[in-house]
């Protein structure tokens, strides 16, 4: 497959790097003659310095004979012309565009990116994803991660082993025997950095990272399994009403009208605005960092501070603070990638990276095939891949047992029209079942090659 991609900040530069790294033919472009030094220097792609929409520049860059273009500039407009042109000038097949700016999204005018008027195939808005991944994680409390999956009957769910757990050191194998109703699947654990699949003698420790597949019913019990029996959020405060802020206090209002949430925003004229905006949240002019404001905020008393300004330091200490001052969890926003690593040791429950968020939505259209949903965890060092078994698979009409996948590939769980099957030796996979499947990253390619005709993965 051949892409361009239009960007060369973090979320284009990681996308180059994941397609590179699958063997297809990339080409980046970016005005910021550093950037893409960087490109050329670090990734086996080609970079390319100009103006991203410009025709000469998309044609120097290969429009002619591209698979898909992917734009993600810091510019929305530059976005969407770019998309413009590769579809006018140079009939590129797929296109996708990053848009922040919530104007060019309301449904209002959905008919914007029409086929007939600016053709936008997909349309990436990352604030918006990055609310609703904070806000899943607030849904669950106690876990690092909530992914769904076909459509919401099933969840991967991320949960950190402390030494209370009562699973700790318990075979796998024996986790039927304890909870013989509990429908889940431990797909995944990150132990010191590195990621394994469990095998049934494996046994989970004191500072594990765990996945697990769930029907999401089953959920809350599987929390209580894992040691987590963390209140409900009743009580928030938001450092930061941004659109990220704005989105998430406006989900919650619309989804959980009983929590009561408080807004902290540095700018008073955007405070202003997002009281306007709100109808039950209390917003409050004010420093994050300060404790008297946090004070005020009621952060003593609040189930969970979530951190979302536009400042990682800003994040991490009024976080720090919130917790110091006795809020229960602390969810906190992380641009840069090298605080990632270092801040969940110093008492900060979750780390939100809006850019492995957003790489995981747009690699999700990259893939070929009949792929329905994909997440990368902790910088791509697994993958669950949700996609529709064929007729043709090898997969289907044999018992899991005598498939034989390979080490480092799970099948977590099977969804059959209103049915969730999470998958033991003698399950069997029928056709247009949705399979749901964690690989580790040194598998991936192995998963092309066994998938890519069967299940049509990539």
């Amino acid at each position: 497959m051949k892409v361009i991609v239009c960007g060369a900040g973090q979320v284009g530069y990681n996308i180059a790097r994941n397609l590179a790294g699958e063997n297809n033919d990339v080409v980046v472009i970016d005005q910021s003659v550093e950037l893409i030094q960087k490109v050329n220097e670090t990734l086996d792609v080609q970079g390319l310095v100009g103006f991203a929409s410009y025709p000469d520049v998309l044609e120097k860059a290969g429009a002619g004979d591209t698979d898909m273009i992917v734009a993600v500039t810091q510019a929305d407009e530059v976005n969407m012309v770019a998309c413009q042109v590769a579809h006018s000038m140079f009939s590129v097949p797929t296109k996708v565009a990053r848009v922040r700016a919530q104007n060019y999204l309301n449904p209002l005018w959905a008919h914007l990116f029409s086929r007939d008027h600016m053709p936008i195939d997909v349309i990436i808005s990352p604030e918006v994803e990055v609310a609703h991944a904070i806000r899943r994680r607030l849904d669950v409390p106690g876990a690092l991660e909530v992914i769904p999956f076909a459509d919401d009957r099933v969840r991967l769910i991320g949960v950190h082993l402390d030494e209370n757990c009562p699973v700790i050191n318990t075979p796998f194998r024996q986790l039927g025997e304890l909870f013989p109703d509990l429908n889940i699947v431990v797909v995944g654990i990150i132990r010191d950095g590195k990621i394994q699949v469990p095998k049934g003698s494996d046994q989970m420790l004191p500072g594990d990272d765990v996945y697990f597949i769930s029907d999401t019913s089953h959920v809350e019990r599987a929390m209580v399994a894992f040691g987590h029996e963390e209140p409900a959020t009743r009580r928030m405060v938001i450092i930061g009403g941004g659109n990220i802020g704005l989105f998430l206090a406006e989900e919650i209002e619309h989804l959980h009208p009983d929590v009561r949430i408080k807004i902290i925003d540095a700018d008073k004229n955007r405070a202003e605005y997002i009281a306007e905006r709100l109808h039950r949240t209390v917003v409050l002019h004010g420093d994050g960092m300060d404790p008297e404001i946090l004070r005020e905020a009621n952060v003593q008393a609040s189930e969970a501070i979530v951190a979302v300004s536009d400042d990682d330091e800003v994040n991490i200490l009024s976080s720090l603070l919130a917790k110091r001052e006795g809020c229960q969890r602390a969810i906190t926003l992380v641009n840069n990638t090298t605080y990632g690593p270092l801040v969940g040791s110093i008492g900060i429950d979750v780390v939100i990276e809006p850019r492995a968020t957003t790489v995981s939505t747009i690699l999700q259209h990259v893939r070929r095939g009949r792929i329905r949903a994909l997440h990368r965890l902790r910088d791509g060092i697994a993958e669950v891949i949700e996609a529709e078994a064929m007729e043709t698979s090898d997969l289907v009409g044999k018992p899991l047992s005598e498939i034989h996948l390979p080490g480092g590939i799970v099948v977590g769980a099977i969804v059959r029209e209103n049915e969730v099957v999470l998958p033991r030796g003698d399950s069997i996979i029928q056709a247009h079942d949705r399979v749901i499947i964690f690989t580790v990253s040194d598998m991936v390619k192995t998963v092309e090659k066994m998938f890519s005709v069967q299940l049509e993965f990539f």
